[in-house]
């Protein structure tokens, strides 16, 4: 399985191969390969290509050993629900398929394919729900990465972004840095400025004096969970730009594959939060930003709740308050 390694952008555009078990937990870990739709698709590939070299194995044995890998992938990134589901899909086709190890790794493998196409079709028509959020020269902030480079298609926040510039619409949009590791400045940005569409970069803590001064018309982010009641967790940073929105009159809108939605979380408060590495805030491109061995506070993500959420929009549409995802979960 080849991935674009995104800790080496804006820099450089580097693919890696990811063969055995320690590569695919590696650079799902380190962030080499990040967003919840590809965090799925990855471990969902990456499941397979680790057993490639298993064929041999007695049925039972390689079924086993595909559990095994599962769950140390999964382990990997606790809060993206699609990881999770997107591994358990595959797991449950191998145990269904038949035949001897051979067999059940084609079946895997098609799976594993199904998991990416499906993908590449819900980002279509998330930005084509999306799009009807958007006037002409709207100006839209948005944190963290959320294009092509999180999933398998276009994007899920920026896909309303990338059709309505398919479509003529003019838009401009501020993008978070998104510390600490600058998502938004690295990822999103030089998406944006392949795509030739206009961007702005801005240091997080600027994004509600931004809004202030009247300089934004909506915030469109994405979601790596989603509560059946409406909560959603996404990278941190994203709770204090919710709450700002509210408080300068500014629609707040969430933008999610229906692989995202979780039907055990009812609320925000049965969603994980990962606790990241203390080494990603005391130093940066290995200079030390803050003394060492000082205590840190690290999430990955933060859960905004239900009511700072305007709409979310997925695959099916555009949902509004009050949510109730139990079903569609």
């Amino acid at each position: 399985m080849s991935i674009v390694d995104q800790r080496e952008l804006p820099g450089r555009l580097v693919e890696r191969e990811l063969r055995s078990l320690d590569d695919v937990c590696d650079a799902i870990r380190t962030l080499a390969v990040r967003g919840a739709p590809a965090i799925g698709i990855a471990g969902a590939m990456g499941l397979v290509s680790s057993l490639a070299a298993e064929t041999s194995c007695a049925r039972d044995d390689f079924l086993r050993r595909v559990d095994s890998h599962a769950e140390t992938i999964c382990g990997t990134r606790p809060t993206a629900v699609n990881l999770g589901w997107a591994l358990d899909r595959v797991r449950r086709c191998a145990h269904a398929a038949g035949g001897h190890a051979g067999a059940i790794l084609d079946a895997m493998h098609r799976e594993a394919t199904a998991i990416l196409e499906e993908d590449r079709a819900m980002c279509r028509r998330i930005g084509e729900h999306g799009v009807s959020l958007l006037r002409e020269d709207a100006r839209v902030l948005t944190h963290c990465n959320t294009g092509a480079l999180a999933t398998g298609g276009i994007g899920t926040a920026l896909a309303a972004i990338y059709v309505a510039a398919e479509r003529g619409l003019r838009v401009a949009v501020f993008v978070d840095e998104t510390r600490p590791l600058l998502q938004g400045s690295r990822l999103t940005a030089w998406e944006l400025t392949q795509a030739r569409i206009p961007a702005t970069v801005l240091v997080d803590s600027a994004a509600a004096s931004l809004m202030r001064a009247r300089e934004v018309d909506l915030c469109i982010v994405g979601a790596d969970r989603i509560a059946t009641n409406g909560d959603v967790a996404n990278k941190v940073g994203t709770y204090a730009l919710a709450v700002a929105a509210r408080h300068h009159n500014i629609p707040f809108y969430v933008a999610a594959p229906t692989s995202s939605f979780d039907p055990r979380a009812e609320t925000g408060a049965d969603i994980r939060v990962e606790q990241r590495s203390p080494d990603e805030l005391r130093s940066f491109a290995g200079v030390p930003t803050a003394p060492a061995g000082v205590a840190v506070h690290n999430p990955a993500f933060d859960v905004t709740p239900a009511e700072l959420i305007t709409a979310i929009v997925s695959d099916r549409g555009v949902h509004r308050p009050p949510y109730d995802f139990r079903l569609r979960a």
